[in-house]
């Protein structure tokens, strides 16, 4: 349903977005995540039509709607796609139910036809009660919903999200994104999610694209991402809690690791070793596999819990069975596995 061709976008001598290729099938529920300033909104923006790409294709089903190497871009309105914006941009002077009508004012349907509809969506999204408020008298998740039915009303083929959840608190922030995943299974739309949440993109995507620097570090299913991440940022930056990464470096005839010495045998002479918190583990005393860290954090996770450590330049975390017995500030002993769970080199791609 959607696909990209080796997007780019440049702003003056900035690339905000570099070589993007995706594909994404019908009814989908793509997620664009990454830091502040990867690229992502930049890339969502090109898909609404709002930004003509610098070069590069967008296609929607069998219709090309941006081509940046011919300079020329489908109209926004004629895309047949719904754009959700963070600051809901609701028209303050007209009700609810106006909000939702205006954009099946705008495609010419009759009155009829556009009454229908708006009582559909205000019913799908659990705000049929408010049909007669005005923004400023409802809440903000109520507001959310409002620009969340105003975007399907008139059932767009692709449903466009930035970071819509932003806003709210933490408590509503799950709930939205329960009546978010109705929603698509609803609609069918194949919808595209910007955030920078990867809580959100595990729990809510089908597809997620990992962007960094404008780029595209990983696409491909939540799984994928967790079991087979195929670079350090993706490594680090996707899970709960991230995954370690520790450097090893080579030191004459052996390997140091965290200002120690140890017996490990990486792929490449200076390479990084990434363990799961999972695997890791605190030791009583120092032995041959461990790296003393000042306690920083700790907390309960599913019934276990999550220790975190900082001591030469590394942030370690291990989830353990029993919480520790030491207080934050003092050193305590964490243990490495003898094999780490995956290699990356220098560059942070995927050794093994």
């Amino acid at each position: 349903m959607l696909e990209i061709k080796n997007l780019h976008k440049r702003f003056g001598n900035f690339e905000a977005v570099k070589d993007v290729s995706i594909s994404v099938p019908d009814g989908a529920f793509l997620v664009l995540l990454g830091p502040s300033g990867c690229g992502k909104t930049t890339l969502l923006r090109m898909l609404a039509g709002l930004e003509l790409p610098s070069a590069g294709q967008i296609i929607f089903g069998d219709h090309m709607v941006s081509d940046g190497d011919e300079n020329w871009s489908v109209d926004p309105a004629k895309r047949h796609s719904g754009l959700v914006f963070q600051s809901y941009a609701l028209w303050p002077h007209m009700s609810v139910r106006g909000n939702v009508d205006w954009p099946l004012k705008v495609a010419k349907l009759s009155k009829e036809a556009r009454d229908k509809r708006v009582t559909e969506v205000l019913e799908l999204l659990d705000i049929a009660a408010l049909a007669d408020r005005y923004p400023n008298e409802i809440s903000g998740g109520q507001q959310q919903r409002v620009a969340i039915a105003r975007t399907i009303a008139p059932k767009p083929s692709v449903l466009l999200f930035d970071e819509p959840l932003s806003n709210l608190d933490a408590k509503l922030r799950v709930e939205m994104r329960t009546e978010l995943m109705r929603l698509h299974r609803a609609t069918g739309a194949t919808t595209v999610y910007v955030t920078h949440d990867q809580i959100e993109a595990m729990t809510m995507a089908s597809h997620v694209a990992v962007m960094n620097h404008g780029r595209v570090q990983q696409f491909g299913t939540p799984a994928d991402l967790i079991d087979h991440p195929e670079t350090a940022f993706v490594a680090t930056f996707v899970g709960t809690p991230p995954n370690n990464m520790v450097p090893v470096v080579k030191n004459g005839a052996g390997y140091k690791v965290g200002g120690r010495i140890m017996p490990i045998d990486p792929p490449a002479a200076d390479c990084l070793a990434m363990y799961r918190a999972e695997t890791m583990v605190l030791a009583q005393e120092e032995a041959a596999m461990t790296l003393p860290m000042e306690l920083v954090e700790t907390s309960t996770i599913a019934g276990r819990t999550m220790v975190t450590g900082l001591g030469d330049g590394m942030r370690l975390t291990a989830i353990v069975d029993t919480p520790p017995k030491a207080r934050i500030g003092d050193i305590v002993q964490f243990q490495l596995p003898p094999e780490p769970d995956s290699w990356f080199g220098p560059d942070g791609g995927r050794i093994r």
